[in-house]
């Protein structure tokens, strides 16, 4: 089965603080500008999406409990 994707990619004129992006290049060793805030926004979305998780905790108490595998137990 074969699939078509379309890649688009969008420039865009960002005006970021020079010491932000030497500091976050000292800190994560990137040194292209473009892979910086790559990693930048990557960081932003896993950080909101898991204050989004933790703030679901204990919103559905009707639910089962999960099974879980035993530490230590072999596959």
């Amino acid at each position: 089965m074969h699939f078509r994707c379309i890649l688009m990619h969008m420039r865009t004129t960002l005006i970021i603080d020079q010491n932000l992006l030497d500091r976050a290049r000292q800190l994560t060793g990137i040194r292209k500008k473009t892979a910086l805030v790559h990693a930048g926004l990557e960081a932003l979305i896993a950080r909101e999406a898991a204050q989004r998780l933790a703030a679901l905790a204990g919103t559905e108490p009707a639910l089962r409990a999960v099974p879980r595998r035993r530490a230590g137990a072999s596959r």
